[in-house]
């Protein structure tokens, strides 16, 4: 199997206003990654586990933005499924959330995650986060 330097960006965001922030926020940092999009934790995770119509490549690098409060299944439901599994485990998780309970901060470590980020409220908090996040991505490109 041919190793393959493309990485593509999940994002996992029921809000429709703030995953276009967030997609809007990475293509103005730079960011010119394939982006995919899901509006739940269940068909992120039909995604990732293969049982969904659109299946993960496993040719290609993946990055995973993941919301914590989204319906069907939560985020750290998902990171908890991701983590528990050989092929996933080692997919990037950044957990994106408005919560910042340093408990739910310090669980979602614990599971695995790489990197706790919280949406600010405010737009300008958060266009400057995105800005971040999309320089971070482009660092950490494989």
């Amino acid at each position: 199997m041919e190793a393959s330097t493309e990485m593509i960006i999940l994002v996992a965001e029921d809000d429709d206003g703030h995953a276009e922030l967030i997609i809007e926020g990475l293509r103005e940092s730079g960011v010119c990654n394939k982006i995919i999009r899901f509006s739940d934790g269940q068909e992120t995770w039909d995604y990732l586990s293969g049982t969904g119509d659109n299946v993960l490549d496993k040719n290609k690098h993946y990055l995973l933005l993941l919301d914590i409060n989204m319906p069907k299944m939560d985020g750290v439901e998902v990171l908890k499924k991701m983590k528990a599994d050989e092929e996933l485990k080692e997919i990037p998780v950044m957990m994106l959330t408005t919560t910042e309970d340093p408990r739910e901060v310090e669980h979602c470590y614990k599971l695995g995650c790489n990197i706790y980020i919280t949406k600010p409220v405010d737009f300008p908090k958060f266009a400057e986060t995105l800005k971040r996040l999309g320089l971070f991505i482009q660092i950490v490109k494989i």
